[in-house]
């Protein structure tokens, strides 16, 4: 088996070469040379007050140096990926945030032994030089119901701490003050993960084997055993699991939990799940915590300490008060830090009602044209209907074969309109509605064409509905089919068959009474060469232009469908067959 392909220039030099493109690109960042310590480029900022330090393995972006900013991080330091930064690195980085003047550094570590020997050794280094330095340590891991002697290890928790002890730092408490309220704080926070698959580490095969349709609960940030495996479900079920889990009493690592306490949520993707699932986990959490009678006073959803691509997702979750919300409320320029409301979730209605229907538009009556266009309508669909396979057979040759089955969508919501309602008089009225069924029945880009087609040619007939008005509609619908749709007679599309149909229409604006079926019948003859034209035409518009230009020998769907349309229409107003 072959190491993950990554885009990548060097597997030796992918951090370096990350860690550069994050500060290059940042505006407000620096590295510090011959370490791998991102720190803010305006340290002047920091004097006389506490900074603060965190960092560990890269491969979690955007932590950590995503962090860094105003209001949270002052600096980070990035290991190898999923190693443990060296001491040398964290102490260069304590010192230079000494020499910027603060009172003091804060180093926020998550639990794992090489962090925490690390950084312990860099910390004992700086007090021997005279520096204020104090480490606080997250250990947020709800998994083991019997930790071991290690201890809950340090997960996505950690960012709250990185914004709560931020916001105390920023509005300058001491080191002591920020140590105590952030150590306490830490008790009520904790995060569980589950993953769908493995991640690997540059230049090497994946970190653990987990068979397809799988999922394991409780793995760590680096592909480390979690505490089961089981068939992979629905977000419900999944986000259930995994709760219940996280709030077990009879685990000595649960959160505790209880009706009536209020949490921020943190939806954390594990690196490659897509935003659309996270953001159906997102709706999971809030509708169960909040089935729970837990208030979810505040939601980030997104990636904010990643396990490379590792499909999975964390929760998080930190019990709140007001002083609690009032710091994660406080502004940051940190870059991943999310925009988040200050509004509580719960209890907020996010369902908005449409605006009410236009009672003119729904109260028809008949008229003399009634009987005459439900007969022309009756025709339409039956000839729809009988040429669906037809037209499917057409558009497989140079589509995705669902031509036929769109047109009888459409055919077919008309004929369940049609004997429960009054065809109205007024033919404007009557294309505005067939506008409204098609767009919501037929779908795609073809029912979007036809409604723009009848909307268009409604306006035109509210107040007359003489075959001169029927022309100037006929040629007012295909104009915006042309405009918005960005084809053209010639481009293989229905409009080879509507245009050369509608500019015969045209006549009818100067013909005598006598001559409109005359040309109406020359209207659906040209609607019928138009579209076997289509055979010899290369598609430069729509889903068929997509396609390898090879020679296709059938006409277009769509222009045979429209000529089908038309002679339903001529034959129901007594033209011959």
């Amino acid at each position: 088996m072959k190491p993950q392909q990554k885009l990548l220039n060097s597997v030796d030099r992918c951090v370096d070469e990350a860690l550069e493109g994050i500060v290059s690109s940042s505006g407000y960042l620096s590295l510090l040379r011959g370490h791998r310590v991102v720190v803010r480029a305006d340290l002047e900022a920091l004097k006389g007050r506490v900074a603060l330090l965190s960092g560990g393995g890269s491969g979690h972006e955007p932590a950590h140096a995503g962090y860094i900013g105003s209001g949270m991080l002052s600096a980070a330091v990035a290991g190898g990926v999923f190693a443990s930064p060296p001491p040398a690195s964290v102490l260069a980085a304590i010192l230079c945030l000494r020499d910027a003047g603060v009172s003091g550094v804060l180093l926020i570590v998550k639990n794992y032994t090489g962090d925490r020997l690390n950084f312990g050794l860099a910390a004992e280094q700086a007090r021997n030089r005279g520096v204020a330095v104090e480490m606080v340590i997250v250990a947020d891991d709800c998994a083991f119901d019997q930790p071991s002697k290690a201890g809950r290890r340090g997960l996505c928790g950690t960012v709250f701490v990185h914004k709560l002890a931020g916001a105390l730092a920023e509005e300058g408490c001491p080191l002591d003050e920020i140590v105590s309220k952030v150590t306490e704080a830490v008790k009520g926070i904790g995060t569980l993960g589950v993953s769908l698959s493995p991640c690997s580490v540059p230049g090497c095969l994946p970190s653990f084997d987990l068979p397809a349709g799988e999922m394991e609960l409780g793995l760590g940030i680096h592909g480390e055993p979690g505490i089961k495996r089981s068939k992979v479900t629905s977000a419900d079920e999944v986000v259930k699991t995994m709760v219940d889990h996280m709030t077990n009493p009879a685990s000595q690592s649960h959160l505790s939990l209880k009706s009536g306490d209020s949490v921020v949520l943190c939806v954390n993707n594990l690196g490659a799940l897509s935003c659309l699932e996270i953001s159906v986990v997102t709706r999971s959490a809030i509708r169960y915590l909040e089935g729970r009678g837990v208030q979810v006073a505040r939601v980030m959803s997104g990636s904010f300490m990643t396990s490379l691509e590792m499909a999975g997702v964390s929760l998080s979750m930190m019990r709140a008060d007001q002083e609690i919300l009032r710091l994660f409320d406080a502004k940051t320029t940190a870059s991943a830090w999310p925009n988040l409301s200050t509004v509580c979730i719960s209890g907020t209605s996010y369902i908005l009602d449409p605006p009410a229907k236009d009672m003119q538009e729904t109260s028809h009556t008949e008229g003399p044209l009634s009987d005459v266009m439900r007969k022309a309508l009756e025709a339409v669909c039956f000839s729809l209907l009988q040429r669906q396979e037809e037209l499917n057979s057409l558009d497989r040759a140079s589509g995705d074969g669902d031509c036929g089955n769109t047109h009888a969508q459409a055919a077919k919501a008309i004929q369940e309109w049609l004997p429960s309602h009054i065809v109205p008089g007024c033919p404007g009225q009557l294309l505005s509605t067939l506008a409204g069924l098609v767009q919501e029945r037929m779908g795609g880009s073809s029912g979007a064409l036809y409604s723009l087609f009848l909307t268009a040619a409604a306006a035109l007939l509210k107040d007359r509905s003489d075959p001169a008005a029927w022309a100037n509609a006929m040629h007012a619908g295909t104009d915006a089919m042309r405009w918005y749709g960005g084809a053209d007679p010639g481009d293989r599309t229905m409009l080879d068959a509507l245009c050369p149909a509608v500019e015969e229409l045209r006549r009818l604006t100067t013909s005598p009474p006598g001559g409109h079926m005359a040309i109406l019948q020359a209207a659906v003859e040209k609607a019928e060469l138009g579209a076997e034209s289509t055979r010899d035409l290369t598609a430069r518009a729509g889903r068929a232009s997509y396609i390898a230009t090879v020679h296709v020998t059938l006409p277009d769907p769509g222009a045979v469908a429209i000529a089908a349309i038309l002679r339903a229409v001529f034959e129901a107003l007594g033209g011959q067959k």
